[in-house]
């Protein structure tokens, strides 16, 4: 059977998106580049001077000119006039309540990721992959004034691919929301499986505290109780449960002792925590201790792509990435569900 990313990359080469880069002087985003363009996983776009771009890659062993056509890799250069005064005009038509004038826009659109995200915005890239060098402070909130969410009031959240042997598992929100409440986590976890099933999966939630059916009273699990009964009520086609420790949305034997009754029976491919600082140490330790290959933060809520990466990410970090990237722009479920184990 193919691995997970082996299908990933298999969906993508069918729906290759136009994907932008923003930080084309980085040596990883350039390499990663020239490999994407190799796999036709998806058509990049860097942002910047086409010359200082090649001399860049030129110095870090990255012949980017073989690739420059407009099937593959294509170069939008914020210097090009007619392109940045769309953009200017479109930034201001945008943002003209919130006092945004042409001047203002034209300095805000010289920051590449403001530049990256009005791209996709208007439809010149499906997507837009930053985050490399930058803050994620710094890739969502373009994004976040610009392309804004599916509903008005929503929140953007982040999950992770947790890629173990013969199991395949998402954490959420693992990069947004640091406390979120009851509505928060809700969504969190229904627009999570949204998005298991765009990659073909069939969502079983977990939605995770330190009680189990009752096991424990406080406000904490209050909040999780809630959300839990949230997504139940908006998505009865979804087998979500809480409150839950982890063991037993994991573990057959231990479901079966804690509760009994559990329909997951410690078969949950979604696990939702309660807040950004448990997820980010959960995703960690299964890393590090457990050897899963964690893909993401892949950012979910808003209404075209934009990606994160870590500053500490490798080349194969920003291909993954790209790939899943030209997944989630195709408008239909591109990865087969009965293919992936899970």
């Amino acid at each position: 059977m193919l691995s997970f990313l082996q299908l990933i990359r298999r969906s993508a080469r069918q729906y290759p998106a136009r994907i932008i880069f923003p930080e084309s002087e980085d040596e990883r985003v350039l390499a990663a580049v020239a490999k994407i363009a190799e796999e036709e996983t998806a058509r990049s776009i860097l942002v910047g001077n086409q010359e200082k771009i090649v001399e860049l890659g030129r110095h870090s062993g990255v012949n980017l000119e073989k690739i420059f056509d407009r099937e593959r890799v294509q170069i939008f250069d914020p210097a090009e006039s007619e392109r940045m005064e769309r953009y200017v005009a479109a930034l201001v038509e945008k943002r003209k309540n919130k006092g945004m004038t042409a001047e203002k826009a034209r300095e805000r659109l010289r920051d590449p990721n403001y530049f990256g995200v009005m791209a996709v915005e208007l439809g010149d890239a499906d997507g837009m992959i930053s985050g490399a060098v930058g803050s994620t402070g710094g890739t969502l909130r373009p994004a976040f004034q610009i392309i804004k969410t599916k509903e008005k009031f929503h929140k953007v959240s982040g999950f992770f691919f947790m890629v173990l042997e013969g199991r395949l598992l998402l954490f959420a929100d693992c990069a947004v929301n640091i406390e979120p409440n009851s509505h928060e986590l809700a969504d969190i976890a229904m627009d999570t499986a949204e998005t298991a099933r765009r990659f073909g999966l069939e969502p079983r939630i977990a939605m995770l505290s330190f009680s189990t059916m009752g096991s424990a009273d406080h406000p904490r699990v209050d909040k999780v109780r809630e959300a839990t009964a949230m997504v139940q009520h908006h998505m009865p086609d979804v087998l979500c449960e809480g409150e839950m420790q982890v063991d037993a949305a994991l573990v057959p034997e231990v479901a079966a002792r804690k509760c009994p009754k559990s329909k997951l029976a410690g078969r949950a491919n979604i696990l939702i925590f309660p807040n950004l600082e448990a997820a980010n140490i959960a995703y960690k330790l299964v890393e590090r201790l457990a050897g899963a290959q964690a893909i993401g933060p892949i950012l979910q809520g808003l209404k075209k792509p934009v990606n994160d990466l870590s500053r500490g990410c490798s080349v194969d970090d920003i291909v993954n990435l790209a790939a899943i990237t030209s997944v989630e722009a195709a408008e239909d479920v591109v990865v087969p569900q009965h293919l992936i184990a899970n």
